[in-house]
């Protein structure tokens, strides 16, 4: 719920349940069914192109590519979100398998369920890469039936299936891969029970997703069949987000390719932090939040060991004892803390520990608020929490969450609140911080608001509430930083166009979408070693951070050129400047009288040296009787590095010389 300028107006609940969606970063397991026609046009290879730069994979049959995106996308899985659940289902196939134990195949005629939906196995991956890369195909179950499945019956198989093995999954998905716009016909009776079907899965929560594939100049129409079958939101059906786009046989299924490209870039779990956290806005006036790690360094997991020494790998079962200087076992209620205090010990007791370290019941609580603007840039030292309202512990926590996230953005304000994340944790004073929502990707203006202001969108973080943490007075250091020299205008004018042609798309940097090479290297040795696979040898890391050295000099290598050389010119300029102006303070400095009270020290002879004097010097060839020191205080006076042996000091004044004399 949001309020506007007059207090006196409330929006509708249904303004405020679309303000803010929790379902965008929450964590949730995934469970995905990919449903595969298995038809002789779904097997056919397209015609050899004669196009010279078709890219390779493009002589895929439509199959062969859905197979390949099916592989890639368990691999991802299996690294990304290990506990999700992925399945394979073949329909419109000769062989009609489903789950043997449980109940024969022939219950889903031409249905052959090639991989349960369960977390990706070792012996999974090496079935499905064998039958995508070699194609092996021991069982025939890419043997397209004579007889079309019924759509009926491969959506109720799919209900049976996300039933059984993904009954409590917060998403679950239905992707079903085709090029046949209408599987029934003219048959009004089959597509009428395929519809209920349909809407079964959607009763369930499985969304189901369409990837049509086109074959030849043949048109993929969605209104014969799939509109009847897939249920789109209305709400954003205007945008192109729920667009159903259709992949040509032969293009190597690019639609599936950026689905596998979207989501290798969220991949990243959410950490969660703490949940039904007490936030306390003002006396007798509570509301319960849940806290995210939105933003989390990833690192290799080590959550088990294993052992290798077998024939199979085995988890290795870990046991920790306390033994004493006689490696006697120690029981945990002999062991005692203390600290240290004036070289004795000073014992404390469990619970005379738990009293030092409480200060208080874990719990958010508002003190006051400050203008945005007061809040610097340097006062975040730890990572943000992102909160987000829950009413598991407080009725209403939402709405009036959602009525402090909207005046805060009115205000242009900040909260300051003391917080205790869990109990025994350190408190921390923290600055509420509100963020608006991604906002419309076609709007080039969604990053400043009416007034101007930058409007804190940014396209992968949610709207809502953010926690950062504030330093205390010990935290900060007084640091002196001098003013660092203006460059001049015409310099900056220069830059410009350099910085505007190499600006990322929005000028926005999303980490989401640059992999870690370290971590990328990583699963891909543990990947080979689960499947039994020879160790990959050390290669160059694909480094998706490395400038583009080739586009940046197409884009902006003629003004880098033309700025490069206005700098050189603007820096000779500049030692010039100060080398005459150096040399005018000497001569005035050798013509005054020196004070009988304070005499100055004496110059080394070097130093008093004019120009000319130099230039002559130069031409006589006696720069070299002149002493290292007198060197370097010469160097040192015309702006120029006096670091090197007298051989190297001797050139670097000679060049000097040449240059401005």
């Amino acid at each position: 719920m949001a309020w506007s300028n007059d207090e006196d107006r409330r929006p509708d609940e249904d303004e405020a349940e679309e303000e803010l969606d929790e379902t965008d970063y929450k964590t949730q397991k995934d469970a995905v069914l990919f449903a595969i026609d298995v038809s002789p046009s779904m097997l056919q290879r397209p015609p050899p192109a004669r196009d010279a730069g078709k890219k390779k994979g493009d002589d895929d049959s439509p199959i062969a590519a859905a197979l390949k995106c099916a592989y890639q996308f368990m691999q991802q899985r299996i690294i990304a979100q290990p506990k999700d659940l992925m399945g394979i289902l073949f329909f419109n196939t000769e062989r009609s398998k489903f789950r043997e134990e449980a109940r024969s195949g022939s219950g889903y005629p031409h249905c052959y369920l090639f991989s349960d939906l369960d977390v990706p196995a070792a012996e999974d991956v090496k079935r499905l890469k064998a039958l995508v890369e070699e194609g092996e195909d021991p069982d025939e179950a890419l043997v397209p039936a004579k007889e079309k499945a019924s759509m009926a019956n491969v959506l109720f198989c799919a209900n049976q299936i996300f039933t059984t093995n993904a009954p409590n999954f917060g998403s679950r998905r239905l992707f079903i891969i085709t090029d046949n716009d209408n599987p029934h016909g003219g048959d009004k009776t089959a597509k009428s029970s395929a519809a209920v079907r349909a809407k079964d899965l959607y009763d369930l929560g499985v969304v189901i997703e369409l990837f049509p594939i086109a074959q030849s100049d043949k048109k993929f129409d969605l209104s014969k069949f799939y509109d009847d079958v897939i249920y789109r939101d209305p709400a954003t059906e205007a945008g192109s987000s729920d667009e159903v786009k259709t992949s040509r046989s032969g293009d190597g299924l690019s639609l599936l390719g950026s689905l596998l490209s979207n989501i290798n870039s969220k991949q990243t779990p959410k950490r969660s932090y703490f949940s039904k956290l007490s936030f306390e806005l003002a006396p007798n006036l509570t509301i319960s939040v849940n806290g995210y790690m939105l933003l989390h360094r990833q690192t290799p997991a080590r959550t088990c060991y294993v052992w290798l020494g077998g024939e199979q790998a085995q988890l290795a079962q870990s046991e920790t004892v306390k033994l004493d200087s006689a490696t006697r076992i120690v029981d945990t209620s002999e062991v005692k803390k203390a600290f240290k205090f004036g070289g004795d010990y000073i014992y404390f007791k469990p619970e005379e520990l738990a009293t030092l370290k409480n200060f208080g019941s874990k719990v958010l609580r508002l003190i006051g608020f400050k203008p945005r603007s007061k809040l610097p840039t340097w006062a975040s030292v730890k990572k943000s929490t992102f909160i987000f309202p829950t009413e598991e512990a407080y009725v209403g926590s939402t709405r009036v969450f959602s009525a402090l996230w909207q005046k805060l953005l009115d205000s242009d304000k900040v909260g300051i609140a003391w917080f205790v994340a869990r109990a025994n944790a350190n408190p921390v004073m923290v600055a509420i911080v509100p963020s608006r929502g991604p906002g419309d990707d076609n709007d080039d203006n969604n990053d400043y608001d009416a007034d101007g202001r930058p409007s804190g969108r940014v396209p992968y973080l949610p709207a809502g509430l953010w926690l950062v943490p504030l330093p205390f007075a010990d935290d900060v250091r007084e640091v002196e930083l001098s003013a660092p020299h203006r460059p001049p205008d015409e310099l900056t004018d220069k830059m410009h166009p350099i910085v505007k042609n190499l600006q990322l798309p929005k000028a926005m940097y999303n980490p989401l979408r640059y992999p870690n090479p370290s971590l990328q290297w990583h699963y891909k040795v543990l990947q080979a070693m689960a499947l039994e696979e020879e160790l990959p040898e050390q290669e160059e890391k694909d480094d998706a951070t490395v400038p583009k050295h080739r586009q940046i000099d197409k884009r902006v290598g003629g003004y880098m050129a033309e700025w490069k050389d206005l700098l050189a010119q603007k820096a000779r300029g500049l030692m010039q400047h100060r080398a005459v102006k150096r040399e005018a303070e000497d001569e005035a400095d050798a013509g005054a009288k020196p004070l009988a009270k304070r005499p100055k020290p004496a110059a080394p002879a070097g130093a008093r040296l004019t120009n000319a004097q130099l230039k002559v010097a130069m031409e006589q060839d006696t720069l070299k009787k002149l002493t290292v020191a007198e060197l370097r205080e010469i160097l040192a006076s015309k702006g120029v590095s006096a670091v090197g042996k007298k051989a190297d000091l001797v050139e670097k004044l000679e060049q000097w010389i040449e240059e401005h004399v």
